[in-house]
């Protein structure tokens, strides 16, 4: 696998919205740094899902991998998801958090703080995009719409406007 680099990622976000929306400063070397939707304060040992702000699509040649800031993690705060987001996700992600503060005290994170690192890697073979419950949760109808008419044109092989109807309908929603 190789890691998408700045130039190329902006060339993605622009063209497929991958990252959506976006921020030039929040780019960085090998990544993009994903901010969170609210502002949310974790008390020790507290557990919350915190959504991002942005809305992440992976195309299913890629494969997306997350980060910690290490900035929160020297302040305690553990982040318990899975590092991968699956190839041909398109949603918001639910980052789960766990303060784990050695002086028991609460963590706040404020929207527009820098949280998380994504990247992208490309991956090989047959592509098997993400088929879940989970699929443009938390996206707004407008949200939706952009997307499903991004997955048809793009990737019609893949993605079936029927079954994109169906998921749209049984998002998770805010």
């Amino acid at each position: 696998m190789t890691v998408l680099g700045k130039s190329e990622l902006v060339k993605l976000v622009e063209s497929q919205k991958s990252i959506y929306p976006f921020d030039y400063e929040l780019f960085d070397g090998d990544g993009y740094v994903l901010t969170v939707r609210e502002e949310v304060v974790l008390n020790y040992l507290e557990h919350r899902n915190v959504i991002s702000h942005e809305v992440i699509f992976t195309p299913p040649d890629l494969v997306g991998h997350l980060t910690a800031k290490s900035k929160f993690g020297r302040l305690g705060l553990s982040f318990l998801n899975s590092v991968k987001v699956h190839s041909g996700f398109v949603g918001r992600l639910a980052l789960e958090l766990v303060n784990l503060n050695n002086e028991r005290s609460p963590i706040t994170i404020r929207r527009g703080d820098p949280l998380i690192h994504i990247e992208f890697d490309t991956r090989q073979g047959t592509p098997s995009p993400y088929a879940g419950q989970y699929m443009f949760q938390y996206l707004n109808d407008d949200e939706c719409a952009m997307y499903s008419k991004l997955l048809v044109e793009k990737y019609n092989n893949l993605f079936q406007r029927e079954d994109l109807e169906k998921k749209v309908k049984a998002r998770v929603r805010f």
